[in-house]
């Protein structure tokens, strides 16, 4: 089951939390939030950290973190972001940022290469991004 969350407008920005799950997934797997929110992760379980593998300046992608460590990343481009646990790639631990509601990369980050079970994912990933409306 895909878990997204949508934020609506508001004066100020926010912060989403996602936590690594014992079942080698994320939390939350699609986040749709708008410029100059902030999404955390928080490492509730042991042998996982986020690694961006797409987003709308592949040269220009948010850190890598550590293993077991807390991150953090503000997003101040609009575009969809594609991260994983690097460890569990193979495995389909993968989520997705989508930022503004704005999905002019997509085609790049459909055309990642992936392991075949992480680009199943992917691919319900993006198709769920996609026919999610985001709130206003």
């Amino acid at each position: 089951m895909l878990a997204a969350v949508m934020i609506s407008k508001r004066a100020a920005a926010d912060i989403i939390q996602i936590e690594f799950t014992q079942f080698d997934t994320f939390s939350i797997e699609i986040v749709k939030i708008d410029v100059g929110d902030t999404v955390e992760w928080l490492p509730k379980n042991k042998g996982h950290n986020v690694e961006f593998l797409a987003g709308p300046k592949m040269l220009d992608l948010p850190p890598k973190s550590n293993i077991n460590e807390f991150h953090s990343v503000l997003f101040e481009r609009k575009g969809v972001y594609l991260y994983g646990c690097t460890p569990h790639l193979n495995m389909g631990m993968l989520g997705l940022v989508v930022v503004g509601n704005d999905f002019h990369n997509i085609g790049e980050v459909r055309n990642i290469d992936l392991p075949n079970v992480a680009q199943s994912v992917l691919m319900s990933l993006l198709k769920e991004a996609q026919s999610s409306p985001k709130s206003n």
